[in-house]
């Protein structure tokens, strides 16, 4: 599916880039054939998963 020469690394990898943006419905399909999810999950081409990793959130500052 991968058209970069050499071809991408691992799809865990950060080289793959976007070949068809779906914002609306939160997913992106790279060109190495994972799918990213807009909560940073994913599914490989191999049928595995990347649970999300989202970064942990601090308290809130709020405005006096």
């Amino acid at each position: 599916m991968c058209a970069h020469q050499p071809s991408c690394p691992a799809a865990d990898a950060n080289a793959p880039h976007v070949v068809a943006a779906h914002p609306e419905q939160g997913w992106n399909l790279l060109c190495n054939g994972a799918i990213v999810f807009d909560d940073t999950g994913e599914l490989l081409p191999d049928g595995r998963i990347v649970t999300p990793h989202r970064a942990p959130v601090g308290p809130l500052t709020i405005a006096a």
